[in-house]
């Protein structure tokens, strides 16, 4: 099903998507490896467990251009409450500068759409694009280079910070139904730099789409990145993303990846430790219900000694919904002294939720400390028997489990109104909670 998609990138370039140069040989490149691979299939290990049958047997068109159907009080249920949030917000894959609201920023840091930023950073932006992102690794990460236009760019020049938080926004409205859209975003983070960042993707309409995203991020020596990505789009909808997240010598990374939508929502973050001294915490939590299909892989590689990453994803599964976690922990011989911990649990709601867990080591060094774990059961009796010996029925206490279950993530997030927004999302979904 790839017809559609060739017929697309001919209409993107003639009609003003290509750019000249290397911008061009990256796009050309990856309808290269797309035309000859095509999407991935359950015979690769890495897609074994997926039910790709919605995105591959359907034909998605480019999204229009057109970022008028969005109205700014569409978006206040997605916002967050915090002084100095420079937002940017994108409608079926486009940016929509009458809907965003911009901060200023510190001398020498950018924070700015991706297709406005080529004529003043694109030296900068071609030393970084399609670099982390390799076009190999599946027919999406091809498809979207091949469609790559728009999407945030940020820019941290040495020792400066982004200010409390960049927020961006993708919306896909009602017109986008039976659409794709391929944000690709690039943060770039220099040495003794800070940035906090959270990716929004959203949908306000209930049809079937296509997101295919893409971000990545590099991180300077000394640097630090908080990333964070959520996802609530229509529970009909595809969404396929990746986060490429590259680190040097002494720097942190903080990332958060937080799912509720999609009939299948897939995440992948893949980490490249590269350089000693370095320290990084991922969290992650999803909840599926009906027959959502929600995805988590994490591939983190340590090269260097005297590394440090801790990394929790939790699930919670209602209804016929199934869960896939797969998490690999790389050591190559030079990583000595590494500390790496894995946790994955999955909290089944209903009987005929599932998860595929799959997390793994492969280490070659012999001087480190890694551990990895899985867990899969319902909500503990005991702990439900005590509340309802204490006078709460039972629904109740099927919430209030459920919910202290997800807390462990939420309550490592920062930022206060994110928190409480996504805490509310959890409480609303656990509304629907059923009392058997």
């Amino acid at each position: 099903m790839t017809t559609a998609y060739l017929e697309d990138f001919e209409s993107f370039t003639r009609t003003g998507g290509g750019r000249a140069g290397w911008l061009e040989e990256l796009r050309q490149a990856g309808l290269e490896r797309f035309r000859k691979g095509g999407f991935p299939s359950g015979k690769e290990e890495d897609w074994r467990f997926n039910n790709l049958a919605g995105i591959t047997g359907t034909d998605f068109r480019l999204a229009g251009a057109d970022v008028s159907g969005v109205r700014p009080e569409d978006l206040r249920p997605y916002l967050f409450a915090i002084p100095g949030v420079s937002t940017l917000v994108f409608v079926n894959g486009r940016y929509a500068p009458a809907l965003s609201t911009p901060a200023a920023t510190p001398s020498g840091v950018t924070v700015r759409n991706l297709a406005g930023a080529f004529a003043a950073h694109g030296d900068l932006i071609s030393r970084h694009l399609g670099q982390y992102a390799r076009l190999e690794e599946s027919g999406f990460t091809a498809l979207n280079t091949a469609f790559v236009k728009d999407g945030l760019f940020v820019h941290v020049p040495p020792a400066a910070d982004t200010g409390p938080l960049v927020h961006a926004v993708y919306v896909t409205d009602g017109r986008a139904d039976g659409a794709a859209t391929h944000p690709r975003n690039l943060i770039l983070v220099e040495r003794g730099g800070r940035a906090a960042v959270i990716e929004s993707y959203i949908g306000l309409a209930t049809g079937a789409y296509l997101t295919n995203c893409i971000t990545e991020a590099v991180v300077g020596q000394g640097a630090f990145l908080e990333h964070t990505k959520i996802q609530r789009e229509s529970e009909q909808a595809f969404h396929v993303g990746t986060t490429h997240l590259s680190q040097g010598q002494d720097s942190r990374s903080l990332s958060f990846s937080i799912s509720f939508g999609g009939a299948i929502g897939r995440n992948n973050l893949d980490m490249v430790l590269d350089g000693p001294g370095i320290e990084s915490h991922m969290f992650g939590m999803y909840m599926g219900r009906g027959r959502q299909e929600l995805d988590n892989h994490t591939s983190i590689l340590h090269a260097h000694p005297n590394c440090s990453t801790r990394e929790i994803y939790k699930g919670i599964l209602d209804d016929r919904s199934h869960g896939i976690f797969n998490g690999k922990i790389y050591v190559t011989p030079e990583a000595q002294k590494t500390d790496a911990k894995q946790t994955n649990r999955a909290l089944l709601l209903s009987d005929t939720a599932r998860i595929d867990t799959k997390p793994q080591l492969e280490i070659f060094a012999d001087d480190v400390k890694c551990t990895h774990g899985a867990t899969v059961g319902s909500l503990d009796p005991v702990a439900a028997f005590y509340l309802k010996s204490r006078g709460i029925g039972r629904a109740r206490a099927r919430k209030i489990l459920t919910y202290a279950f997800a807390a462990e993530v939420l309550e490592e997030i920062p930022h206060e109104s994110v928190r409480q927004q996504l805490e509310a999302v959890v409480m609303s979904r656990l509304e629907s909670l059923a009392e058997g």
